[in-house]
């Protein structure tokens, strides 16, 4: 016990030193390609018409007519003191305020969208390792390779073609009614906000525009689980103690749900927190396709705009968090699964 309680606190300690590591990789990165890819920010805010000598002007104000290496270090120094940079296009708005105004609608939409892919996958996988080589079995299969081929934004705009356009049930293109007041509570989660002021008209809204982007996501993203809970479910199926199970007569049912599943989720547990980490900065194609008003959204503007500090702000942002949720999800498998070695 004392040598596994060593080596996992060796472990962490690993993972905490390479996560400013990897952010910074990250960041060198994006730093690289923003200044590699043509175009130019200062045309994108005064357009190509302005004259050469505001340009100039402007591009010294904001540091963009120094060398290459002098901007890196600058940056590199913004970051060590906590600076994301401030944005070119909107006007002095720094990028944490750009971070606190539409990280919880990403947040929001993140929880929703993986909520529906852990019911949809795991349903999905255990009725097919439930019925190995059957109808079932092939379909859950199917379903597997299905998710993960469709075109995210493909998939965005038949829903909303079909119920929102044709059979007009859901709304699009904002996250709450533009005529009402939205909830006002301490998350800025509308959803959990209108529950904790108790106020079920506002819930009801919430829940209506976050239905479609919800589901956008999470069926989309449910085939990883659904694979991964089919493969792990049959392995577990054949282990000893589940023939033990059946040979005293314990219905399937219950066997699959209390004594197999069980099992079969842990590596589902790590699946879930990695992914809700990358939809944090990786549902950028449901956003930009619903108009929804979060990070990813705001991110692909500041890529039109060329809007350096933001991009790579965001990117930083989005990169820590990454690190921090995979090395609590690691601590987390190593306190619930005892056979993990580090």
């Amino acid at each position: 016990m004392a040598s596994r309680s060593t080596a996992l606190r060796y472990y962490i300690l690993t993972r905490l030193l390479l996560a400013p590591l990897m952010v910074w990789t990250i960041v060198t990165v994006v730093f690289l390609l923003l200044r590699a890819t043509p175009g130019d920010p200062v045309d994108a805010l005064l357009g190509p018409r302005a004259p050469e000598a505001v340009k100039e002007t402007l591009r010294s104000q904001l540091g963009l007519d120094a060398p290459l290496g002098i901007q890196y270090l600058r940056y590199l120094g913004q970051l060590l003191s906590l600076d994301l940079g401030t944005s070119l296009a909107s006007q002095g708005q720094t990028v944490w305020q750009i971070i606190v105004d539409h990280l919880p609608a990403t947040v929001e939409l993140a929880l929703a969208g993986l909520m529906v892919a852990a019911i949809v996958g795991i349903g999905v996988g255990s009725l097919a390792a439930s019925r190995p080589n059957s109808a079932l079995d092939a379909g859950g299969r199917l379903f597997g390779i299905l998710t993960y081929a469709v075109p995210m934004y493909w998939f965005g705009m038949m829903l909303q073609l079909l119920f929102a356009v044709q059979l007009r049930w859901f709304p699009i293109g904002t996250r709450y009614p533009l005529t009402a007041t939205p909830p006002q509570g301490p998350t800025g989660l509308y959803v959990l906000d209108s529950i904790l002021t108790g106020q079920l008209s506002q819930l009801g809204l919430s829940l209506h525009h976050l239905a479609l982007p919800s589901l956008t996501l999470g069926i989309l993203i449910s085939g990883v689980f659904e694979r991964m809970v089919r493969v792990n479910l049959k392995q577990t199926l054949r282990a000893d103690y589940i023939e033990a199970a059946r040979a005293r007569g314990i219905p399937e049912v219950r066997i699959i749900l209390v004594h197999a599943l069980k099992n079969a989720l842990i590596p589902v547990i790590t699946i879930l927190g990695l992914t809700f980490a990358s939809l944090l900065g990786g549902a950028v194609l449901t956003e930009v396709t619903f108009s929804w008003p979060g990070l990813a959204n705001r991110l692909y503007e500041a890529i039109s705009q060329r809007d350096y500090p933001v991009v790579q702000g965001l990117m930083v942002f989005f990169a820590s968090i990454v690190a921090l949720i995979s090395i609590a999800i690691d601590i987390l498998n190593a306190y619930i699964d005892p056979r993990i070695r580090y």
